[in-house]
């Protein structure tokens, strides 16, 4: 919902009703992600999208009618699918798309959740998208770490999913959960789609270099709040870094440690060293390599620098397995050379790594194209 917040709002703001049809459960090789949603406006509009095009038509008309007729519906597309056949999944996917009217009356807390994601506030909204009683489809509530608001029907079923929401929002994880139709556990008739609106991913980058600059702008496309980091005031500017969040003049080891003591490093943090000085690179690892759940931490340099700083590593104490969590040297072998390459090497091996891929041409593997790899580890 999160790319598609604003022109949801417009008509939210404006008194208007929005078909939303949103992804919550993907099977096989599905285009896009639960969570992902597309918005069709009163006026025939269109934002956002659940398939990539193979489905859109479908879910259009879908949109169209549960506001005709304030039901909302859960539908399921792909190749198994007899009326998806005409539209079908062209990737042999098979997507489950929740679509409801949204309104001041159906949804008050938008606004709220709006304000919760602008300012980085971790928030959940669970939604009733299958139940034996109709009346309790669409019902749903907003979760954060100590306040909830709305109810899906019964105090029971406020209880068992308030408390699975807060576990899916620590995790940043966006899930189908299912119950009794009263909230019982290990029971079934009810599902609840529980969307986590955690704050954005962490991109960390310590250099204020050229490839540090090329870097920060792959990490905001690819939706990370990156922040710069270099002791040297005269080349830690946001001029030089207009595409990055935030650029920090400090001691990088320091910053990180201050960063790990405030609890602002998860496990989808992405730290990237481009500094390949010693003087800076060893007590910041030292720090890196200690943090228990970063997703990635990737070190610039030649293998000879490599060599290097692996024995200066080991000289301060940090033992194989701490620094067997290094990505060093930086990146995939794409025989990148510009620090635009360079940056594209490094994205590509912080998403393979995030999501089990390889990194080999598709052309020269088998099987599925996307990898759910992070979520079977959580499980």
């Amino acid at each position: 919902m999160r790319d598609v917040l604003e022109e949801l709002l417009t008509v939210w703001r404006s008194g208007g009703t929005a078909g939303v049809a949103t992804v919550v459960r993907t099977m096989r090789s599905a285009p896009r992600q639960p969570g992902a949603a597309m918005v069709v406006a009163p006026d025939g509009t269109v934002a956002g999208s659940v398939s990539g095009g193979c489905v859109e038509a479908a879910v259009y008309e879908l949109a169209n009618e549960v506001v005709a007729t304030g039901r909302p519906e859960l539908q399921r597309y792909g190749v198994t699918d007899d009326d998806a056949f005409a539209v079908g999944l062209t990737c042999g996917g098979i997507i489950d798309i929740f679509t409801e009217p949204v309104s001041r009356a159906t949804f008050p807390q938008l606004q709220t959740i709006a304000e919760d994601i602008a300012a980085h506030r971790p928030t959940a909204v669970a939604t009733v998208i299958a139940h034996p009683d109709p009346r309790w489809l669409g019902r749903r509530t907003v979760v954060t770490a100590d306040t909830v608001d709305g109810s899906l029907g019964s105090a029971r079923a406020d209880a068992a999913v308030v408390d699975d929401a807060r576990g899916l929002l620590v995790a940043g994880r966006t899930d189908v959960l299912t119950y009794g139709p009263d909230g019982q556990r290990q029971d079934a008739g009810m599902e609840v789609f529980v969307a986590s609106h955690a704050p954005p991913p962490r991109m960390l980058i310590f250099g204020a270099i050229d490839f540090a600059a090329a870097l920060a702008r792959q990490g905001a496309f690819l939706g990370y709040r990156v922040t710069v980091c270099d002791a040297r005031p005269v080349f830690a500017t946001t001029a030089r870094f207009p595409h990055a969040d935030e650029v920090v003049v400090e001691w990088p080891h320091r910053y990180l440690a201050e960063q790990a003591e405030q609890g602002a490093i998860d496990a989808r943090t992405a730290i990237c060293v481009l500094t390949h000085d010693p003087k800076f690179d060893v007590p910041l690892l030292q720090v890196a390599l200690r943090l228990p759940d970063v997703d990635y931490i990737g070190v610039m340099g030649s293998r000879r620098t490599h060599s290097d700083r692996i024995g200066r590593l080991r000289e301060v104490g940090l033992s194989d397995a701490e620094l067997g969590r290094l990505a060093s040297p930086i990146g995939l072998d794409l025989g990148a050379r510009t620090p635009e390459e360079t940056a594209v090497s490094i994205a590509a091996e912080i998403i393979a790594r995030r999501w089990g891929g390889g990194g080999h041409p598709l052309t020269d593997t088998d099987g599925r194209i996307h990898h759910d790899h992070r979520v079977r580890e959580e499980r």
